[in-house]
Order: structure tokens, then C-alpha cells, then sequence
């Protein structure tokens, strides 16, 4: 063989090697971005349910230790949320949400508050809280968000009313 064709095949060979290293680079660059993108929406997915569902527990919760019926709607609503967190969320964040559920079912049952009296379990810190959202993952290895049962969305409330001005 000649020099020459030698020199030509092993440029053409590098040449085409060099393409195919650069065509899967930017294929695995791309797959990349297409993860974490994904990975970022679930997770603002999952905080958006999870906002939803704090916003629909404090709303039974404080219709619950206020009226004796329950508020039906309410609660559906409470459960639907509920089955949406059991499509994307871990076995910890669901029994967490459950026992939110189980425990404002349960508060109709109890005797009712006074708007005074809730004030008042609000401002003395007595008032029962049971969850928060977490932006942690739910383990290292995990890009899940937690729901930790720390009793503390209550306390979020009472900060909020001490901000608010006095009224007359």
C-alpha cells in the first residue's frame, strides 16, 4: 500500500471517530438537561400539591374544631389531594398526609372552639400543628420532598397573625 492512501484512511478514520466522539458527547450533554429539567418540574409539581393540601388540612382543620358537621366538600376535596400525593409521592410523605387527614376527621368529634378560644390556643402555642412542608429530599439519594410531621404549619399562622396590625 502506498504511503499516501495510509495517511489519507487513518485522517479520514480519526476524522470520523472525532465526529462520533463529539455526536455522543452532545447526545449525553443533551440527555442530561433533559433530566434535571424533568427533575425540577416533579419537584415543583410535588410542592405545589403539597401547598395545595396544607391550604385544604388548615381549612377542615379549623372548620373541624369549630362545627360539630363536618364540611364534606372540604374534606373530598382534602382526599383528592390526597390521591393525587399517593401517584407522586414516597410511603412517608402518604402515611404523614393520612394521619393530617385521620386527625382532622377525628377533631369533628371534639367540642367545638370559639373563635376567642382558637385565638387564644393560637397565642399560647396549645393549638395542636402536625405538618410541614420540607425542601430537603427525603433521603440523599432521593429528589423527593418530605412531608415532616414536626406540628409546625399552626405556628406559621400564629407568626403571621402577630405581623398583622391590631384591630379596633
Amino acid at each position: 500500500m502506498d504511503a499516501s492512501v495510509i495517511t489519507a484512511l487513518a485522517a479520514l478514520a480519526g476524522a470520523a471517530i472525532g465526529g462520533l466522539t463529539s455526536v455522543f458527547a452532545s447526545w449525553l450533554n443533551q440527555r442530561a438537561q433533559a433530566r434535571a429539567q424533568w427533575v425540577a418540574q416533579d419537584k415543583l409539581r410535588r410542592q405545589e400539591l403539597y401547598k395545595e393540601f396544607i391550604g385544604a388540612a388548615s381549612k377542615c382543620y379549623i372548620d373541624a374544631l369549630q362545627h360539630e358537621n363536618a364540611d364534606i366538600p372540604a374534606l373530598v376535596e382534602l382526599y383528592v389531594r390526597l390521591g393525587r400525593m399517593r401517584i407522586l409521592s414516597s410511603p412517608n410523605v402518604i402515611e404523614s398526609a393520612e394521619r393530617v387527614a385521620r386527625r382532622i376527621v377525628d377533631s369533628y368529634l371534639a367540642p367545638n372552639k370559639s373563635f376567642l378560644e382558637l385565638r387564644e390556643m393560637v397565642n399560647s402555642g396549645t393549638i395542636p400543628t402536625f405538618f410541614a412542608i420540607s425542601a430537603r429530599p427525603a433521603a440523599r439519594s432521593s429528589t423527593r420532598c418530605a412531608i415532616n410531621s414536626e406540628e409546625s404549619f399552626l405556628t406559621a399562622i400564629k407568626a403571621r397573625a402577630d405581623r398583622a396590625p391590631a384591630g379596633p
